[in-house]
């Protein structure tokens, strides 16, 4: 990561504007297709669920406003950012948070996140956490049109909340709500329109 100067910031009116109020977070749930990352996953035999979280960290990161952060009010801008996922082992009620780079292959993002989490035999890998996550959840119980999420109030805190449910069949699609939970001082509906857009790119693709 690189430390940014305020002043070069083109955001930082923005920035100074929204830090004025109390609660600067904000949450936005839209539908997403997501037919060929289903199709792609059963081809593949993948974790549709994992895939997302590979996909949507790629997203992310490819949309620079996610990736500054505020530390000791100094600014910095991010390499990128990890993904951190709740995960469900077999026959468990209980989740646990996995915390891995996404890498640069779909197919060993998602073995590597499978064996991670099997491994996992503690809640939480401390070790594994930073200041560069990415917080993933999913209720893939219900169709979720809206979220927010638990957190320790910190205005400067700039990681992003994704999140999602049961994907839905329409006229033979597949379609899925996720919702964004972001900080305003940092990103924008601008921003979420090209993480949206890369999500879909990058989806295309497969």
């Amino acid at each position: 990561m690189r430390q940014v100067n305020w002043e070069d910031w083109d955001r930082k009116e923005i920035f100074d504007f929204f830090s004025h109020l109390s609660n600067p977070f904000y949450s936005v749930t839209f539908a997403v297709d997501v037919t060929d990352l289903y199709r792609f996953t059963k081809a593949n035999r993948l974790s549709f669920y994992y895939s997302l979280v590979y996909l949507c960290t790629k997203a992310i990161n490819h949309v620079e406003a996610f990736r500054y952060m505020v530390d000791r009010g100094n600014l910095f801008l991010l390499d990128q950012r990890i993904s951190s996922f709740r995960d469900l082992k077999p026959g468990s009620e209980t989740f646990h948070i996995v915390t891995m780079p996404c890498g640069n292959d779909i197919g060993t993002f998602c073995r590597t996140a499978r064996e991670k989490s099997l491994a996992q035999t503690t809640f939480l890998d401390r070790a594994a956490e930073g200041i560069d996550l990415i917080h993933f959840s999913c209720l893939p119980w219900v169709e979720v049109t809206g979220l927010t999420n638990d957190r320790d109030f910190d205005p400067d805190d700039a990681i992003p909340r994704v999140a999602w449910g049961k994907y839905t069949e329409e006229n033979g699609r597949k379609k899925l709500h996720i919702s964004l939970e972001l900080n305003h001082r940092f990103t924008d509906g601008l921003h979420i329109g090209r993480f949206y857009e890369e999500l879909c790119r990058l989806m295309a693709e497969l």
